[in-house]
């Protein structure tokens, strides 16, 4: 494990402490989100002022049945980065990060193909984690031929992250896929749905995600399921048979809720025998990469870093 960004400490904790201050003045998501939160939620960016930027060099595709997906193709590719967004299964988009997957798209030589999944309540587990699966048998069936190359990576951020290990799991488990992807890029993500200790102990702390918002997130995507039955390997890959796959980054930070998933899946990870990065950035709250700090852009150039270098 390493601990990053201890120089920037400072500015990261100063930044949580008015994430924190104003959070009286944003709706909360409490247990369980009404309509109208939910709504904002989806229209904005986490509820934020204004809806994200939408890129032209973007292009919206149906593939796989009907799974939509967003795709971004520079001018050069080394390999195709599946990527899927976070939000609690309950919000967020394919097209909410363009600026972000475009950048990462031109910088590391990637196609960047991010899956519009579908979401809980009106679509609670398996429909997501269905979805996710079926873009990424597309991928493997097709990438040589849409962008010129096999060379596969996955990854995502919180939810994201969950879905992508899900997605790994199942086409070794119900496909006997599990060459084709090279890497896996984890971003925060919550492993275990019936709640590791620090995602019980963190309290109500507004830093966008807390323990209540958590636990609201998991009745909506698993709606009627116990603790224990959120302890399916189907639902939290923190307690699957992880052999088989690819080498991972894991990136999760000090105050981050979801901070012991990813301790736990690195050394679960690397116990299975395969090569794993875990990285922990010092003050950082849940969802850090959404804001304009010193850390962000550290973690986007780690990230394209490990992504590019995966396809070397």
């Amino acid at each position: 494990m390493t601990i990053t960004d201890e120089d920037c400490l400072a500015e990261t904790l100063a930044f949580n402490a008015h994430f924190e201050a104003t959070a009286a003045s944003r709706p909360s998501r409490g247990q369980a989100p009404d309509a109208e939160v939910l709504a904002l939620l989806r229209r904005n960016r986490l509820g934020g002022d204004t809806p994200p930027v939408r890129l032209p060099q973007a292009q919206d595709r149906v593939v796989a049945s009907g799974v939509k997906v967003r795709v971004f193709v520079p001018d050069q590719v080394d390999g195709v980065y599946l990527h899927i967004h976070g939000g609690g299964w309950v919000f967020g988009s394919a097209d909410g990060q363009d600026e972000g997957l475009w950048r990462l798209a031109v910088e590391a030589r990637l196609a960047v193909v991010s899956v519009d999944y579908r979401l809980a309540p009106e679509h609670p587990f398996p429909a997501g984690p269905d979805d996710c699966e079926a873009a990424a048998r597309w991928l493997v069936a097709h990438a040589r031929a849409e962008f010129g190359t096999r060379r596969l990576l996955i990854g995502g951020e919180s939810a994201g992250a969950h879905l992508s290990v899900l997605t790994l799991l199942r086409l070794r488990d119900r496909h006997g896929i599990t060459g084709p992807f090279h890497a896996a890029h984890l971003a925060f993500g919550p492993y275990d749905l019936s709640m590791t200790p620090s995602q019980r102990l963190f309290g109500s702390r507004r830093l966008l995600s807390d323990s209540d918002s958590l636990r609201g997130s998991y009745e909506l995507f698993t709606p009627g399921m116990a603790p224990e039955e959120r302890r399916d390997p189907e639902v939290s890959p923190l307690f699957a048979d992880l052999t088989g796959l690819p080498a991972a980054r894991i990136v999760v930070g000090t105050q981050d809720p979801l901070l012991d998933d990813s301790l736990f899946l690195a050394q679960r990870w690397s116990a299975a025998g395969a090569p794993v990065r875990l990285e922990v950035v010092a003050g950082a709250m849940h969802g850090f990469t959404l804001f304009p700090l010193t850390v962000t852009a550290r973690e986007q150039r780690r990230q394209r870093d490990f992504l590019s270098g995966a396809c070397r």
